[in-house]
């Protein structure tokens, strides 16, 4: 292995270079996304461990200097593939700019680039999109893109990994739901039902993990379940009486267990 002297942010990394890629430490990757507690990416690859593959990311031991001595740890580390997909699911300011960083610098340096996903790799995601712009009458193809782009916080389309594909086309599906303009109505009825929708499903998360947060933190959710609770008992009189059947199936039998690739595959089989 070797030492590469690399900076973002104001931060000096310490990469490794192994078997022809260069590996950041999670806490190295916490600073430099803006972070103050060092474990902050540890905790966001744990809460989304099912989008990461082997190849992105693994666990090293390595020497931490303590008052006792020097002693071995595992540590968490993140090669380019792993670092752009990091940036994802982080929500700092400088997310964007590191994930800028990572296609333009980091991967200059052993010569192997983030690819960028080919069209033919994301038919599912424009054919969502074309049926999006079908459904929602007001909504141009350009808009529509521009959601996708603003809610992954990418410039261009390519820049969504091939794991996060399905993602993408999962989120493009719920927008048609809430989106569509079956009924005619605009403007702020449209936006109402909307949000009823959204909530509606938030409902239903908290119906399948309000217990496990409870195991984790019960004030907390002690503080959020009649938020929850009472939203979701007022956003469904804002839906249709026809639609309500139908929505509380899609709901209730929604695959949350599932990564999202797994429930892409299942939903689309159905």
């Amino acid at each position: 292995m070797a030492s590469l002297a690399l900076s973002f942010n104001d931060v000096n990394f310490q990469p490794i270079k192994h078997n022809q890629q260069i590996w950041l430490t999670a806490s190295e990757l916490a600073k430099a996304l803006g972070y103050a507690k060092t474990d902050a990416v540890t905790q966001i690859y744990e809460r989304n461990k099912d989008e990461f593959t082997s190849e992105m990311t693994t666990t090293l031991k390595m020497s931490v200097v303590r008052k006792t001595g020097s002693v071995e740890m595992d540590n968490r580390i993140f090669n380019s593939r792993g670092c752009h997909l990091i940036t994802f699911f982080a929500r700092t300011s400088v997310a964007k700019q590191f994930r800028k960083w990572v296609l333009d610098v980091l991967d200059k340096e052993v010569g192997a680039p983030v690819a960028k996903t080919h069209k033919s790799e994301r038919t599912s995601l424009h054919d969502a999109h074309a049926l999006l712009v079908a459904k929602t009458k007001h909504l141009s193809s350009s808009d529509a893109w521009k959601l996708i782009h603003q809610r992954f916080n990418i410039d261009h389309i390519e820049e969504i990994p091939y794991d996060m594909i399905p993602v993408a086309v999962e989120y493009v599906h719920h927008l048609i739901a809430f989106m569509s303009n079956k009924n005619g109505n605009t403007g702020l009825d449209t936006n109402v039902r909307a949000m009823a929708i959204y909530l509606a499903w938030l409902s239903g998360w908290w119906r399948q993990f309000g217990p496990a947060v409870r195991g984790i933190n019960p004030h907390m959710a002690a503080a959020i379940h009649d938020y929850f609770n009472d939203g979701g008992f007022v956003a469904w009189s804002f839906i249709e009486k026809d639609k309500r059947a139908e929505l509380h199936k899609r709901i209730d039998t929604h695959p949350w267990h599932l990564p999202p690739m797994d429930r892409y595959h299942l939903l689309n089989r159905n």
